[in-house]
């Protein structure tokens, strides 16, 4: 299934981190990838994000400022599959 895509920019990048803000209308999704580094997602909205994994389909209510982590190398598609729009700060630790 083809999806719109999220849209993504990165704020910052040194020697120790990459700093990137993803935002997702109702409906887009990421695409499948894989982070090279350990990363902590920070939420600046509420909604429901659906992680799709080669281990399976996870939905996740998520509330503004909470945070989860992703270990590096894990392949997935993130889809916001909420009615509204939705954005994480991710910070990947190299």
């Amino acid at each position: 299934m083809s999806r719109p895509k999220s849209t993504t920019r990165r704020i910052e990048e040194t020697p120790p981190v990459i700093i990137s803000e993803s935002g997702f209308a109702p409906g887009t999704e990421t695409g499948w990838h894989r982070h090279n580094h350990d990363s902590i997602v920070v939420c600046l909205s509420a909604g429901q994000l659906t992680a799709e994994t080669s281990q399976g389909t996870v939905v996740n209510d998520l509330a503004m400022g909470q945070t989860y982590t992703r270990p590096e190398g894990v392949e997935h598609n993130i889809v916001n599959t909420g009615p509204g729009e939705f954005v994480f700060i991710e910070i990947e630790l190299k």
